[in-house]
């Protein structure tokens, strides 16, 4: 028969639990009470850990069931000096909480900052040099803020790094609210002034300035992230975060990107459209290419056409390419002399005859402007308002005259 019970009722199992019925309960109740995710129940994962760390030992535990905790400490085991809670916990699950980061590696926030590239930087590559400002762990006192020995719990938060204020709401209703603690501005801990760190002055850390080499590859893209392992911002007892680096593309005057494809608007005159023509491009790389349309070829207005492998290189294969897109916006002249319209027909195909009927009337062609259409929309929205404000004054007036 067992004697005692605790460390049964603390897991939330049966004295004559198995053995994968312990494990389940502590993987349960370890996750919840971990101090990563719960930094205010560090004895309740203690209690939990050593409950385990005996009942999952066979020998332990039949002297535990037989004499209970006295008995282990007399000798038949170790009831009280049990393993380190995060060992056992880091056994258990193979290397530690949140992905395998132990509680004095939790990781820092990241840097995030934005740099600008070229289209040109883009297509050819480029490393670009970034001075940066960043939080150090201070070297004078090592993080600590001040001398050995002179670091001590906020009395205040009782070394949570937060306070809880309670407001009134009404008869019988509060609220909680929790803020980041004033004495310690959520460190935990306090250092007596006149023990502070003269270089960092008690912060534990200090602006650092940092050159870091950035390498933008080919092909990259607007908004790609390039990530610095472990360049963030310092913390004691933490892992530095990242730098992480987005790329801002600048807009180009003449190319425009679409994904692994270079757009080109290219202006021709009517001449060049009709009769064909030849174009020199200059490259993001500085290179010269020639595009030709045949004589006899046409080439429409808006017409798209494509140069292979004279786009974009392709991220991580840059001797691959997309198209270079050429669309072309024909310039038409304005007028053309009168007496040059017999010779420019006898060129063109011969326009189509069209018959006019006897009674139809002739009208006047004038250029369109849509602000002039606009303002004679909104004149006649006044005018049909006004009209609303008296509905029916106009025809009471005729019945009574």
């Amino acid at each position: 028969m067992v004697k005692e019970t605790t460390y049964y009722d603390i897991l939330g199992v049966k004295p004559n639990c198995t053995t994968d019925e312990l494990k389940k309960a502590y993987r349960k109740l370890a996750l919840k009470y971990h101090p990563d995710k719960n930094p205010n129940e560090g004895e309740k994962f203690k209690q939990i850990s050593q409950a385990y760390e005996v009942l999952s030992n066979p020998d332990k535990r039949r002297i535990y069931d037989q004499g209970g905790e006295q008995a282990l400490k007399e000798g038949g085991g170790s009831g009280g000096g049990f393993s380190s809670p995060m060992d056992l916990f880091d056994m258990f699950f193979g290397g530690g909480f949140s992905g395998g980061r132990r509680r004095k590696e939790r990781k820092g926030k990241d840097v995030i900052h934005q740099l600008s590239v070229t289209l040109e930087e883009l297509y050819c590559g480029t490393v670009r040099k970034l001075a940066l400002q960043k939080n150090v762990i201070c070297e004078k006192c090592e993080g600590r803020g001040g001398k050995k020995g002179a670091v001590q719990t906020c009395p205040v938060c009782r070394g949570s790094g937060m306070q809880v204020q309670i407001q009134q709401l009404g008869p019988g209703m509060i609220q909680q609210i929790q803020t980041v603690c004033c004495e310690c501005r959520g460190q935990k801990e306090i250092v007596d002034p006149k023990d502070r760190c003269k270089v960092c002055e008690g912060r534990k850390i200090v602006r650092d300035r940092k050159i870091l080499e950035v390498h933008v590859d080919k092909g990259m893209v607007d908004g790609q992230k390039i990530v610095f392992s472990g360049e963030g911002d310092q913390e004691p007892n933490l892992e530095p975060g990242d730098l992480i680096i987005v790329l801002d593309e600048k807009e180009h005057g003449i190319f425009k990107r679409s994904g692994n494809d270079l757009i080109l608007r290219m202006n021709i005159e009517l001449v060049e459209a009709l009769c064909g023509f030849q174009k020199v491009i200059r490259t993001l790389d500085e290179r010269d290419i020639v595009i030709t349309v045949m004589p006899g070829e046409v080439t429409k207005h808006g017409e798209v056409k494509c140069v292979l492998n004279e786009g974009m290189p392709m991220y991580k294969n840059p001797f691959e390419k997309g198209q270079l897109i050429v669309q072309f916006i024909v310039n038409f002249p304005s007028r053309v002399p009168p007496e040059l319209i017999p010779a420019l027909e006898n060129c063109l195909p011969a326009r189509p005859r069209v018959e006019i009927p006897e009674l139809a009337e002739e009208c006047q062609l004038m250029d369109f402007v849509p602000e002039q259409e606009m303002r004679r929309d909104r004149q006649r929205g006044n005018a049909y308002d006004e009209d609303d404000e008296h509905p029916g004054l106009n025809r009471v007036q005729c019945a009574t005259s």
